[in-house]
């Protein structure tokens, strides 16, 4: 059934925002490097690559440059244009194209390349591919303000190594074990609601039994109420 909608949707909102999708094109076309789509190999159900579509928001050698597969806030790889389409999460909307062919579902754990996969735990990177890959999911929701959690910290890599990845997986996790065609209207509902209202907690309330984030983390996610319980804290290395 998830499947069958998965067409439905993607079908439909190909249609309805063709109107949207093509000025955007165009201005890329015309802007920064001159590159419409960014295609990226990452890891699909049963660990089978595929290539991942976007609207290209970054330089050609951004994965080369910098902090590599991690982009923080203010990333000076990031495009003029770009900044604007990753804010509003319009760079994301090609992937409807592999929605329809059947590489994703609209909800699902964010497909990763290989190196941030594996930064996955082995458990979790096993519950992981059993199920199809998605344009959004829980760990897209929580993570909506993902960019500039590295705020703080001076070392970037360690911080998605030790306490993003770690946790995304536990929450990707959460979702494998609760994968009902209810949760997947859910999140497709909540995914719109925190588009209009990043800074929304409903999340937390509408499932309350999603494993909690270490503290270091805590604070820094949109919307996490401060009466949930946290724990310890990890420690790390601050600026």
């Amino acid at each position: 059934m998830q499947r069958f909608f998965d067409l439905i949707f993607s079908s439909l909102a190909l249609l309805a925002l063709a109107p949207l999708l093509i000025p955007i094109a165009i201005v890329l076309r015309l802007t920064g490097e001159g590159e419409v789509f960014f295609r990226q190999d990452r890891v699909g159900q049963g660990g089978r690559p595929f290539g991942l579509l976007k609207f290209a928001t970054m330089l050609k050698n951004s994965p080369n440059i910098g902090t590599g597969t991690v982009t923080v806030a203010r990333d000076p790889r990031v495009l003029p244009v770009g900044r604007f389409l990753r804010k509003t999460k319009l760079n994301e909307l090609p992937q409807l194209i592999n929605i329809w062919r059947g590489e994703m579902s609209v909800i699902g754990p964010r497909p990763q390349t290989q190196r941030c996969f594996d930064a996955f735990p082995e458990e979790a990177q096993a519950d992981i591919v059993r199920v199809p890959p998605g344009l959004s999911g829980i760990g897209s929701i929580i993570f909506r303000g993902e960019e500039d959690l590295y705020e703080g910290f001076e070392d970037p890599d360690w911080v998605y190594d030790t306490l993003i990845m770690p946790y995304k997986g536990e929450l990707e996790r959460w979702y494998v074990r609760n994968r009902t065609l209810r949760n997947y209207f859910l999140l497709i509902a909540l995914t719109a609601w925190v588009v209009v209202f990043p800074s929304s907690g409903l999340v937390w309330r509408v499932f309350t039994d999603l494993p909690q984030p270490p503290a270091e983390l805590a604070a820094h996610l949109p919307g996490y109420p401060s009466t949930q319980p946290r724990s310890q804290p990890t420690h790390g290395r601050h600026e």
